[in-house]
């Protein structure tokens, strides 16, 4: 597919889940509309960034190693995209990476990337964002924090000061990444 049919299939596409699929899969049919895919989701003022970046999260979820050689420029974007039906997606393939690395080491995954991601997430934990994001974020930033410890910190101390103030569903994900984190400290 070329760019152009790719942006046709996104016009078309809507917010349901089969329909994000069934263009997903029509990108990993070709390896090379990976590249053209993940330009349009870092053209972050088009809306048609949001729709992109939904089919990205699910051609992430199969061939989450088509964008490694892409990390790169990926952990650099992150932090461009703003409209939050586009942030859900992407902080869900952060957790993706991250979860991933921790199972098997990704070997080009670098202390830069890792840190651009570290960056966002906080971004993302302080600022306005819907509870689904910030949750994926919590387990994005408690692996990563298995690496480096203040990152357990700084984030216990976000969640403790903004858990009474949130919805419950932001409670409860945040207690259990608060139990997390105690846990990983006591070994």
């Amino acid at each position: 597919m070329t760019k152009k049919e790719i942006i046709q299939q996104l016009n078309k596409t809507t917010a349901s889940r089969e329909n994000r699929i069934e263009v997903a899969n029509l990108v990993l049919q070709d390896k090379t509309n990976f590249n053209n895919l993940l330009k349009i989701v870092f053209k972050v003022d088009d809306k048609l960034s949001i729709k992109a970046a939904w089919v990205l999260e699910f051609v992430c979820k199969k061939q989450l190693s088509w964008l490694y050689e892409n990390l790169d420029y990926f952990t650099k974007n992150i932090k461009k995209i703003h409209f939050g039906s586009a942030v859900r997606p992407i902080a869900k393939i952060c957790q993706l990476l991250v979860l991933k690395n921790a199972k098997t080491p990704i070997l080009n995954f670098t202390a830069k990337n890792k840190e651009n991601i570290i960056e966002t997430a906080f971004d993302w934990m302080i600022s306005n964002h819907k509870v689904a994001i910030k949750a994926y974020t919590m387990q994005t930033l408690f692996y990563l924090g298995k690496e480096q410890k203040w990152i357990h910190d700084e984030l216990e101390i976000i969640l403790q000061n903004n858990i009474d103030s949130e919805t419950a569903a932001y409670k409860s994900r945040g207690l259990i990444t608060i139990a997390q984190i105690k846990k990983f400290k006591k070994n």
